[in-house]
């Protein structure tokens, strides 16, 4: 079983910046694939981040792009959310999980484990 927990969330104004942080514990491995996903109130949840074992392949959604950045550190089991220029609409929880095929896929039922989340808020 591998454990996520999620930080860094809170309340911001448009415009500014957080950093999401998703730490990994348990049966921990480097080999998999960590998205970010993100769930308003009322809408299905939606894709916003990926990034393969190694660092060398990276997806955002283009909703993000220009904006957020996925980055990892395998030594800390951690992986991370940068995101700028942040809008009201990216209001949402946000969710890391961890796909230990390392497909690096979008669909988050190829997912294998979650974390809680952690609420972003954007007012304008």
């Amino acid at each position: 079983q591998v454990q996520l927990a999620e930080s860094g969330g809170g309340l911001v104004q448009a415009g500014g910046s957080l950093r999401l942080s998703c730490a990994a514990s348990g049966r921990t491995s480097s080999s998999y694939t960590m998205g970010w996903f993100r769930q308003a109130p009322g809408k299905e949840r939606e894709f916003v981040a990926a990034i393969r074992w190694n660092g060398g392949g990276t997806w955002l959604a283009d909703s993000v792009k220009g904006r957020f950045t996925i980055h990892r550190d395998n030594a800390k089991n951690t992986v991370y959310l940068q995101m700028n220029s942040l809008k009201p609409e990216d209001t949402a929880v946000y969710s890391c999980a961890a796909d230990r095929w390392d497909s690096a896929t979008f669909r988050p039922y190829e997912y294998d484990y979650w974390g809680q989340g952690t609420q972003v808020t954007v007012s304008s």
